[in-house]
């Protein structure tokens, strides 16, 4: 039963169209998710397009439920004003994680559908490796989808696939380096690099980009001496310090410790840098800027080796010229979505993109909500979109949404372990407000972490349907007790936007009140200075204990000029310290810095935490036994 209602949109001046599902809170527990989604027939993206003010002419077709947006709309809306930020994260997660795409789903549907506001959600775009593994999809649940969900579970418009092209390009431009600068003279190396067209060489722009990195300031290529030719042509890359690994959006285990040439290993696509890249870059310009900084390795000097010295600049910046354009979808209730971007919240810093923040928050107009969602707990994904994405966008968030769960808050107060494909525990399915009380302490140090940036804190308790009345209550008490703005009980997932009005009606009050956005620490401060920050403030660490690698690191980022970078700690989420067996809030521990990375071209470092376990192989039973695709129809069936 699909009813239409509309929006007027202020600057556009037409109409914001949304769907709203009058009663499928009737059938919610009897439709998989898949069902659900396809059970709905949404708007014609085109539409969508021009209910939210974009013109023709910004918008690229995919078909007739997604399409890419052009970067020029930010220029057109220039001077309209932002509209409210909100970020959605969550307390610290059971392994089957506790709601925040379907609450970010939610709320917009809630916002949008039932309080008539002009309202955008902006969210990552999910990796196959995990939507083929054990965890499905990141599209929402129940009534709180992005449709169609398995467009946006596969291959989208194909950014993850453009991005695996583009960083394979640079692990085989590396390799191919090595053995040329091995096998040829100075002068052969540069014949080929400088070669002569019909008598004449000449210098590419990218070319030129070196010889001032090299303090040559000649153009003509017959000026330079013996020796500026050495320094031109000559990498002199140290294999044992190549970074760069070759990518494949896929859980394949086996892959990971193969050596292929000097590029040492597999890594699943979404976690290269030029995702990172991706995600962070504010237009065209500043992503091939980016990309060109990405440090791949170190010359036996120890001297930084970049995209841009392996002359590989300009090919990344076209192979990614459409992926860096914003992908439009809806939810099931037809307000819009941007589906940006999808880097790790482990080694990257785990948000969608700045440039569909930064176009939804045009769209809508001063008045409307812009709602993204940060990757894991908030001492993760929350921490990093604060002190890493607002940093580098210039954004300033009103409104933080914390999402808890009885079931959750019973692990944190010392239930039994939570496992996925392992049915609940009773502890979990019966009402415990002791365990519930006791796990209470995680939800009150991620309110403190929210409340430390100076952002209003709205808990949202995600219901399920073994949660009792007085276990949902006893939380929401706890919230406010601790210092959220207002905490709310919904049910989103089985009545859709309905299901969160209070959190709506919240988060409008909430984005009132003032916001007094401040970031954690100041990246002039030494290296270690901001990881213990980080540790202290945010974890709730005693102190923190750098190992031997994780020192050498530090004097060497140091050096090399990149200490004035963000820190995006690589930690287990499933605890706030480094140990995942440690719930609810540990305190007095050290937090051990095994190693620390660079992403320089994203722009941060990463230290490694611990032993953090690595992206998962695919489990004995993978998803996609579940999934299918009917040869009449074309439908595909099965679950995400």
């Amino acid at each position: 039963s699909l009813g239409v209602c509309s929006l007027f949109h202020p600057e556009a001046g037409n109409l914001w169209g949304v769907f709203d599902l009058h009663t499928h809170s009737s059938c919610s527990l009897s439709l998989s998710d898949i069902e659900i989604s396809q059970s709905c027939i949404p708007k014609p993206i085109d539409q969508v397009a021009k209910e939210v003010g974009l013109f023709p002419d910004e918008v690229e077709l995919y078909g007739q439920t997604k399409a890419k947006i052009q970067l020029s709309v930010l220029k057109r809306l220039q001077n309209q004003p932002d509209g409210k930020y909100v970020v959605v994260t969550g307390i610290t997660p059971t392994p089957l994680g506790e709601g925040k795409s379907t609450t970010t789903v939610g709320l917009v549907q809630a916002l949008g559908a039932h309080l008539r506001q002009n309202v955008f959600a902006c969210v990552r775009q999910p990796s196959q490796g995990p939507t083929f593994g054990i965890k499905g999809g990141a599209a929402g649940g129940g009534y709180c989808q992005v449709v169609p969900m398995e467009e946006f579970n596969l291959h989208l418009t194909g950014d993850i696939h453009a991005i695996t092209a583009a960083n394979n390009l640079v692990a085989a431009a590396i390799d191919a380096r090595i053995f040329h600068e091995l096998t040829q003279s100075d002068q052969a190396l540069y014949n080929r690099l400088v070669p002569s067209v019909n008598g004449v060489r000449k210098f590419s722009d990218i070319q030129i980009r070196r010889l001032q990195k090299l303090g040559i300031n000649k153009t003509d290529p017959m000026a330079l001496t013996k020796e500026e030719v050495n320094a031109f042509v000559r990498l002199d890359i140290d294999p044992g310090t190549i970074t760069w690994q070759r990518v494949l959006d896929t859980n394949d285990r086996f892959l990971r410790k193969i050596t292929i040439g000097q590029s040492a290993q597999f890594d699943i696509t979404v976690s290269s840098e030029i995702m990172a890249v991706l995600a962070l870059a504010d237009g065209l310009d500043d992503m091939k800027k980016r990309f060109g900084r990405m440090v791949v390795a170190s010359s036996k000097k120890g001297i930084p080796v970049t995209a841009d010295d392996l002359g590989v600049t300009g090919a990344l910046a076209v192979l990614m010229k459409d992926a860096v354009k914003p992908n439009l979808m809806q939810t099931l209730e037809g307000t819009p979505v941007f589906v940006h971007a999808g880097p790790f919240a482990n080694i990257a810093h785990g948000n969608s993109s700045v440039l569909a923040d930064k176009i939804a928050l045009k769209l809508v107009g001063k008045d409307g909500f812009v709602v993204t969602e940060a990757g894991f707990g908030a001492d993760i994904g929350m921490e990093k979109f604060f002190n890493i994405k607002c940093r580098y966008s210039g954004l300033r968030p009103h409104v933080v949404v914390l999402v808890a769960t009885v079931r959750a808050l019973k692990m944190h107060g010392g239930g039994p372990a939570v496992t996925a494909g392992v049915p609940l525990p009773k502890e979990y399915t019966e009402e415990n407000l002791q365990l519930v009380a006791k796990g209470c302490s995680n939800l009150t140090k991620q309110i403190q972490n929210a409340r430390m940036f100076g952002v209003p804190v709205v808990v949202a308790v995600n219901a399920f349907k073994t949660d009792t009345k007085a276990e949902l209550a006893l939380v929401v008490q706890h919230a406010k007790e601790a210092g959220a703005f207002d905490a709310v009980e919904c049910t989103h997932w089985a009545e859709g936007g309905k299901g969160a009005l209070a959190l709506a009606r919240a988060v409008q009050r909430a984005s009132q009140a003032p916001s007094n956005f401040k970031f954690l620490y100041n990246v002039e401060l030494p290296v270690v200075d901001k990881i213990r920050l980080i540790a202290q403030q945010v974890y709730g660490a005693r102190d923190i204990e750098l190992l031997p690698e994780a020192q050498e690191k530090v004097a060497l980022y140091t050096k090399q000029g990149f200490g004035n970078l963000p820190i995006c700690m690589a930690k287990t989420h499933l605890s706030l310290s480094h140990d995942p067996e440690q719930k609810g809030a540990p305190t007095g521990f050290v937090l051990p810095i095994r190693d620390i990375r660079a992403s320089v071209g994203a722009g941060f470092l990463y230290p490694l935490v611990g032993t953090m376990s690595t992206m998962p192989g695919l489990p004995t039973r993978p998803c996609f036994y579940d999934i299918d695709l009917d040869p009449v129809s074309g439908a595909v069936n099965g679950l995400f």
